[in-house]
């Protein structure tokens, strides 16, 4: 979500008249788009932007600094207070106008600005693309269809730096996919604090199917559309007309990604979660029930207040039982104004590292497994572009979201191609277009 609303103001700032720059060292204003899910996410914006001001104001004192986000959003003027060489504060509901206020900066009719007061109707903002500056070489592209959190989870900032959940209508999310689609783009990602709660306001359900459904049936319907995936969702909202929605739509990538959390009830409970372990089982054995092949995984907290060996062992049971393709696992991280940052039996520091480190092997050791279990397979996968690490090859995904890895050309860009997979690296598979086509 920081990624698409990066994207956004670049692009909003390119249509400005603004170019990006190679680097920071040749950029006249640099914005830092911050998070605060952990406090070392926020650690890390603070050292970069006290090292970027060290730098520009002995070198080149006219350069803006500015911070935007959910940093920016939570500590508001304490950031110029700390920092007061930074010249802007943009807050999450903001974003669309951060063009305006660094006019006004550059120009000197202000100093410094902070904005962080929340605007009504500041989620149909966010629809600028600038599609890796190209057009004709982005094949995919996220599309932000609301903002916002209701869940209030006791370990998590986001309700409070994002405000409550708004949601964009069916219209306007199906209109700025479309016109992706006529520029090029081929696989879309719906985005979401909690994806699935999307309309639940404003949006009756109809036939059985909620709001987030009627959407997937939409964009579905665009012509030239070839993928559809979304995150991050929330396990309640995996009802039987989403999980159909699997079976029942081409478009929709057998893919879920499913924040467990834990695999403790009394923990579960304790995070406010709205679920039981059961119950998050019960949804997993319907996805493989109507997609087989679907690629799943999740997000675990290790660590959070209160959480014994035996409730840490649930988890590492659960990973077992799912298994998972992937989890993105976190030391639980204490967020000031969060309900479980003074909660008692705070887990000392080396039993969250250790824990996480368990079950990190666990996961890899399951993903391992699972992913050499692709080898000898054919695949189909949408070509995304060079990889990262080594441009003489071509990178793609396939519709359960693993990463392939082949010998290609800037030709393919772009193709849905099959290839049959030759080997497993950790979290990634290598593949030969050629051996298929033989």
């Amino acid at each position: 979500m920081n990624e698409r609303d990066s994207e956004a103001v670049a692009a909003q700032l390119v249509a400005k008249g603004y170019s990006l720059a190679k680097t920071e060292n040749v950029a006249d204003v640099i914005l830092l788009n911050t998070c605060s899910v952990r406090d070392f996410a926020e650690q890390k914006a603070i050292g970069k932007m006290q090292n970027l001001a060290a730098d520009v104001r002995k070198n080149r004192p006219d350069v803006v600094l500015g911070f935007m986000g959910c940093m920016a959003q939570s500590r508001g003027q304490e950031l110029l207070d700390k920092l007061p060489d930074v010249d802007l504060v943009i807050g999450t509901q903001k974003f669309h106008h951060t063009a305006d206020y660094l006019e006004e900066i550059l120009s000197g009719a202000r100093k410094k600005i902070v904005d962080v007061a929340a605007e009504e109707k500041s989620e149909a903002t966010i629809r600028e693309h600038l599609l890796n500056g190209s057009a004709k070489t982005s094949v995919s592209a996220f599309v932000s269809i609301m903002q916002g959190c209701n869940q209030y989870c006791t370990f998590c900032i986001v309700p409070y730096t994002r405000g409550e959940e708004r949601s964009r209508t069916i219209p306007d999310i199906v209109a700025e996919c479309r016109e992706l689609v006529s520029r090029g783009v081929k696989e879309i990602t719906l985005l979401g604090q909690i994806v699935t709660s999307f309309g639940k306001r404003d949006i009756p359900n109809q036939n059985g199917k909620s709001a987030f459904v009627q959407l997937l049936d939409a964009v579905h319907e665009i012509e030239g559309l070839e993928r559809i995936r979304f995150t991050s969702p929330h396990p309640k909202g995996y009802g039987d007309d989403l999980i159909e929605a699997y079976a029942r739509l081409p478009k929709l990538c057998e893919s879920a990604h499913i924040p467990v959390q834990s695999g403790n009830d009394r923990v579960l409970k304790l995070m406010h979660r709205g679920y039981t372990r059961e119950k998050f089982l019960g949804i997993i054995k319907k996805l493989r029930a109507a997609k087989p092949e679907i690629g799943i995984t999740t997000d675990i907290i290790v660590g959070f207040p209160g959480e014994t060996e035996q409730d840490f062992e649930e988890t590492l049971a659960l990973a077992h039982e799912v298994e998972f393709d992937n989890a993105y696992i976190f030391k639980y991280s204490q967020r000031r104004d969060t309900p479980a940052a003074t909660m008692p039996d705070q887990v000392p520091q080396k039993i969250r590292e250790e824990r996480n480190q368990r079950l990190l092997e666990t996961v890899n050791e399951i993903g391992a497994r699972k992913y050499e279990n692709f080898i000898g397979r054919q695949t189909q996968i949408l070509v995304e572009g060079p990889s990262k690490k080594n441009a003489a090859r071509m990178s793609g995904r396939t519709r359960c979201n693993k990463i392939v890895l082949f010998d290609g050309t800037a030709r393919h860009r772009g193709q849905i191609m099959d290839l049959k997979i030759t080997r497993a690296g950790s979290f990634t598979l290598y593949g030969d277009p050629a051996i298929v086509n033989l």
